[in-house]
């Protein structure tokens, strides 16, 4: 991130504009995540992290790259900005550091921690098969390739890239005390010191070749699903002393209230899965015999396509759930099988394209459902949105009506980048313009495949928009809907100013 383009005038008007739109948030109480919606829809919107990993939704990917970092190495002679922004405690990072081994460069902005307290030493956002650990790291990147800084990126559906660090309490971790020995700087909300500059890879796991990988969202307000998360499979440890000197020294108050507020406990719970699968880049490990093997994207280009062009009768009678991920997804990662057959038209009927599709694939290209290179712009949506919604006076319906609109084109971008599966309100969506009668007989073949293999399979319940559906709530009503085009101050990293 360019860190110079954060002046403190700029700092002003975001906090102008953050008191504007109604952006107090905490994590409990009456302004908690339960009441995020209120002011900021995307909260109770699609594709929200953070998540539980659990072992169901994982997809090994042998395509997964390792992770590859540049110039965390950084000089005690240059000068980092530590915070307490009032949510968390924050390290302003060099817009040097970015990450290499992504399909665009993703610039470091900022790192940040979320913790439990010294009673419940549980704090992490990301879980494992339930699991909680006491805290976590993230390491918030965006794509500098697309965007000038953090603030022009953050509301892209391509915007962000954040390394996830689960933390244990153990040994003493001498990479953390390097910014820790300066915490009682900081105790309360805005103060902000220098501190020297360190290695900010050994914060890091010892192996950055094992991850997980989905697509989710900011895990504050306003919780743009713009983030490419990476959760590192190791954890890393800290003392108790040290998880203590997070726990029990920072308030989320300033230095002259009479009563401070402990700063502590600032995670949010997991979210829906809404269709996501996790890929992961290793399988060898215990509990990982029976993880799929995830299909490729030419396969799964082509099952759009069918829906595009293909003939939809043929569909029906197929079948055509069977050419889903989530039921032809049949490659174990214990059992040796050729994956050549995934990379091609299969032998098998449910696999074979259309003589329609093969003749007419090039006029209706995936692109034209709005998936071109563009990425979503989630300030810009919210706007149309609501304008839409102002004309049949239902502005109260907007939290739900956002998801409505984000979801099928998330989960279709997601599932052709393999992270996802593809859910019914997106096959409707592809299916809009087709013939009425053919198109009912697929949602009607399709739906009714669903049911059964929802009774039937012990994955998890998948989560689906939109109210026929009824999985998903519709959130709490925005008081005053945010659609400021800058992003929130505990957002941005925070720049020293004398």
């Amino acid at each position: 991130m360019h860190s110079a383009s954060f002046t403190p005038i700029l700092l002003l008007q975001l906090t102008f504009l953050a008191v504007l739109h109604g952006a107090t948030w905490t994590y409990n109480g009456p302004e908690g995540e339960h009441h995020w919606s209120k002011h900021y829809p995307y909260c109770g919107g699609a594709f929200q992290s953070p998540i539980d990993i659990k072992s169901e939704l994982l997809r090994f990917d042998p395509t997964l790259r390792p992770i590859e970092i540049q110039n965390y190495n950084l000089s005690p002679n240059e000068q980092l900005t530590l915070g307490n922004n009032g949510h968390s405690v924050q390290i302003s990072l060099p817009s040097k550091m970015h990450i290499s081994s992504l399909p665009h460069r993703y610039t470091a902005a900022q790192l940040h921690f979320h913790w439990g307290s010294s009673g419940r030493p549980l704090g992490s956002e990301h879980t494992m098969n339930s699991k909680q650990y006491a805290a976590e790291m993230h390491v918030v990147h965006f794509n500098s390739d697309k965007y000038p800084n953090m603030s022009m990126a953050v509301d892209k559906s391509d915007g962000l890239a954040v390394l996830g660090v689960l933390i244990e309490v153990g040994e003493f971790n001498p990479a953390f005390q390097q910014f820790l020995r300066f915490i009682n700087g900081i105790k309360y909300i805005d103060q902000r010191v220098q501190v020297p500059g360190f290695n900010i890879r050994a914060l890091l796991p010892a192996r950055l070749d094992e991850f997980y990988r989905y697509d989710g969202s900011l895990t504050t307000p306003p919780c743009y699903p713009s983030v490419l998360w990476t959760i590192f499979r190791n954890h890393v440890t800290i003392s108790r002393k040290q998880f203590l000197d997070m726990a029990t020294a920072l308030y989320s108050s300033h230095a002259q209230e009479s009563s401070p507020v402990p700063l502590n406990e600032n995670f949010r719970k997991p979210q829906l899965v809404d269709s996501r699968v996790v890929l992961v880049s290793f399988k060898e490990a215990r509990g990982l015999q029976g993880t799929l093997t995830v299909t490729s994207p030419l396969m799964r280009k082509r099952v759009v396509q069918q829906l595009l062009v293909g003939d939809l009768a043929d569909l029906a009678d197929e079948g055509f759930y069977q050419l889903l991920p989530s039921a032809s997804e049949k490659v174990h990662a214990g059992k040796k099988k050729d994956l050549k057959n995934q990379h091609s038209p299969a032998k098998s009927k449910q696999h074979t394209l259309n003589p329609s599709l093969k003749k007419s694939q090039n006029h209706r290209p995936v692109g034209k459902l709005g998936l071109a290179e563009d990425a979503l712009c989630y300030i810009s949506l919210e706007q149309n949105v609501l304008h839409q919604l102002k004309l049949s006076h239902s502005e109260n319906q907007l939290a739900q009506a956002l998801r409505d609109e984000a979801f099928p084109k998330l989960n279709l971008k997601s599932y052709l980048d393999c992270k996802s599966d593809l859910a019914l309100p997106t096959i409707r969506n592809i299916l809009r313009g087709r013939p009425t009668d053919e198109a009912f007989e697929l949602d009607r073949s399709l739906t009714k495949a669903l049911m059964t293999k929802q009774k039937t399979s012990s994955a998890i319940k998948p989560s689906v928009p939109g109210k026929n559906h009824g999985i998903f709530p519709s959130p709490s009503v925005p008081r005053k809907p945010h659609s400021q085009g800058y992003p929130h101050p505990w957002l941005l990293p925070m720049e020293w100013e004398d």
